[in-house]
């Protein structure tokens, strides 16, 4: 019987990862009911790391109420596995761009102190390993919020701590980590990235995602002087580092000021949920995410699966909510690429497309072969 693997991200702001998975389920079950499916919803570090861990290797959640990235109290849920070993702590549950409506981004202001909390809370529960993922965040601070609530002090020339947020990092004088919580000294932290962006240049924490949690090109240059002006504080030579740049330069922060360690997120979620053994049982893969661009190549869970998949001769096929024109390039481990949001009816308004994507998905995908399953958008590479 052909076996295809359904291995979708998540849509932000419409579907996770379990949804995603399952509207695309249901589709390929009427459209291709001859075909068994092994579903396996795909994260990379960002939103869902904690439900496939969960889901792999069982645990339990923890749900605290911390602060939000502009401030705001946010109820926020890890989950402790290895009998309360280990956390798997998603930094968007606490400092994430989902907790903000569109227009209330701030990558200036916006800070990572919630993350440090949750941190907190689980090093206080006796945790000896924390798994921190740095997708989906709303933040260019470095890190400097979470680790101002793990005991480091950042001052400016006068001595006064900094307020919150990446811009502020321009007024940076000096840290002290004289108070930080003693369970750093023993805990093992890795930091589950991803993407393999640096900390600065064109493809950093300001340029490549600024634009996305609302900076301006102003806000954008500002905040590359900035996160400059601390790593050059820091001194730690690993601004360049693959990774450093993930969620505003978090990865940096732990990276450079604890004894955290930068791993693929996507690698992690991988080993646990046994991808690589699944591939080989399967004729064709089928992923997605709410926005295929440039980014998806750099370590994002539906393009490092597709690579693995392509590598193997398994047919790829990305289903995404948007396409954006920089998303392909030569050397595309995609055979396939549909763009799922033309599938909505003609005139309707997006919001109301986004609150029906699960029904638009499982009407989608028809017939016996993946390669004639294109929607309005197909690309072949």
């Amino acid at each position: 019987m052909t076996r295809w693997l359904v291995a979708p991200q998540e849509f932000k702001g419409t579907l996770t990862a379990t949804e995603a998975a399952a509207a695309l389920a249901d589709g390929l079950r009427q459209g291709a009911p001859g075909v068994e499916l092994d579903v396996a919803p795909l994260a990379d570090g960002g939103p869902g790391t904690v439900d496939a861990l969960l889901a792999g290797v069982g645990g339990e959640r923890v749900t605290r109420t911390v602060t939000g990235p502009l401030g705001q109290p946010v109820r926020a849920t890890y989950g402790l596995l290895d009998a309360g070993n280990t956390a798997v702590i998603e930094m968007a549950a606490a400092s994430g761009l989902s907790l903000l409506a569109p227009d209330a981004r701030d990558a200036r202001r916006a800070s990572t102190h919630g993350t440090g909390e949750l941190i907190r809370d689980a090093l206080e529960r006796g945790c000896r390993r924390i798994i921190l993922g740095l997708g989906g965040s709303a933040t260019t601070d470095g890190g400097t919020g979470a680790l101002s609530a793990l005991g480091w002090r950042f001052l400016d020339a006068q001595g006064a701590p900094l307020p919150p947020g990446g811009a502020a990092l321009k007024r940076l004088a000096r840290v002290e980590s004289g108070s930080r919580h003693p369970g750093l000294d023993s805990v093992e932290f890795q930091v589950a990235t991803d993407v393999t962006a640096p900390l600065l240049g064109p493809n950093g924490a300001a340029h490549l995602f600024g634009p996305q949690k609302g900076a301006d090109a102003a806000a954008v240059d500002e905040l590359e002087a900035a996160l400059a002006h601390f790593a050059g504080r820091l001194d730690s030579g690993l601004a360049q580092t693959p990774g450093a740049g993930a969620a505003g330069g978090f990865g940096y922060g732990l990276v450079a000021l604890t004894r955290g360690r930068l791993i693929s997120g996507y690698a992690l979620v991988a080993r646990t949920l046994r991808l690589a053994e699944r591939l080989t049982s399967v004729e064709a893969v089928l992923t997605g995410e709410g926005r295929f661009d440039r980014q998806t190549a750099l370590g994002k869970g539906p393009g490092a699966l597709a690579k693995e998949a392509h590598a193997l001769g398994k047919h790829t096929v990305m289903f995404a909510g948007r396409v954006a024109p920089d998303a392909e390039s030569e050397g595309s481990p995609f055979d396939e690429v549909v763009e799922v949001s033309t599938r909505a009816p003609s005139g309707l308004p997006p919001a109301e497309a986004l609150r029906h994507a699960a029904g638009e998905w499982a009407s989608a995908p028809q017939g016996d072969n993946p390669r004639r399953r294109s929607a309005h958008v197909q690309r072949q590479t």
